[in-house]
């Protein structure tokens, strides 16, 4: 294991400690820097924006955890032998090729007011067109909603591969003990798929916390940083040559993150252990 740990201490501890280190500084990446304590993150205290996109981090860690129960649903529906699964299977994997860039792109068409394909759907209930990207209130939700649709691909993956691996020597035990449907799977399968359902939340967690692609193309933090999330805001301030600043926000967002997995690593153990 010691090349592993030797090349993750260089590319991924040492940049985390720098980060930190330098969020205790004042410098603009070209001058010399000034080391000021604790003043970015009391800057972050009483920075509106901050707050702005802290809240829209929580907002995307709540809607974008029903990426874990879709994709679950779908890997069941899809976890069977019949003709055309295969392309039906490939069909529902597609969005998480996809670049999410270009997934901003196509969603910015879809909710376009004037002529996207959503303006139609809403025409068909005799509902008048909905400003989504151009709202304040509504900017978020629809972000979310594009980065739900290829985060439930990946995660219905995961348990499409979890599902593979169930023993079925358990599943004809419980079939000749008279469990079925919804028994069968709240008492026999989700047990199993733990290691699938702890994967798939780590990474939903993560994805959720680093939103930044699809805030970048769809909207670029507006209107009037209403859908600015804290990954997208420390990428301003940094190109705004505010670098100690940024490594503030970079900050706080590694520890939320930290403390995410960490409870839901505490909570599985002790379920393990029980």
């Amino acid at each position: 294991m010691a090349p592993a740990i030797v090349i993750f201490t260089i590319y991924v501890i040492y940049p985390i400690g720098q980060s930190i280190l330098m969020s205790f500084y004042q410098w603009d990446g070209i001058g010399d820097k000034v080391f000021i304590g604790f003043q970015n993150y009391i800057d972050l205290a009483d920075d509106p924006q901050f707050w702005t996109s802290l809240t829209n981090n929580i907002m995307w860690l709540v809607f974008y955890m029903l990426a874990v129960p879709l994709g679950l649903g779908i890997a069941l529906f899809l976890n069977q032998e019949v003709l055309g699964i295969r392309v039906v299977k490939s069909l529902f994997f597609f969005p998480f090729v996809i670049s999410q860039v270009i997934i901003g792109i196509v969603f910015s068409w879809f909710y376009d007011p004037s002529y996207g394909l959503l303006k139609d759907i809403l025409a068909l209930f005799n509902i008048a067109p909905l400003p989504i990207l151009a709202d304040e209130g509504l900017v978020t939700y629809g972000i979310i909603a594009a980065g739900l649709w290829p985060q439930v691909a990946y995660t219905m993956i995961l348990y499409l591969t979890g599902l593979n691996n169930i023993s079925p020597d358990q599943i004809e035990a419980a079939r000749i003990d008279g469990a079925k449907g919804w028994s069968m799977l709240r008492y026999i399968v989700i047990p199993q798929l733990r290691p699938a359902t702890f994967i798939a939340v780590v990474v939903t967690i993560i994805g959720a916390l680093r939103s930044f692609d699809l805030v970048a193309s769809m909207t670029a933090g507006g209107p009037y940083g209403s859908s600015s999330v804290l990954a997208y805001f420390m990428y301003e301030q940094t190109v705004n040559y505010r670098i100690g600043y940024g490594a503030a926000i970079a900050t706080v967002l590694f520890l939320i993150m930290l403390v995410y997995i960490a409870f839901f690593l505490w909570r599985m153990l002790k379920d393990e252990r029980g």
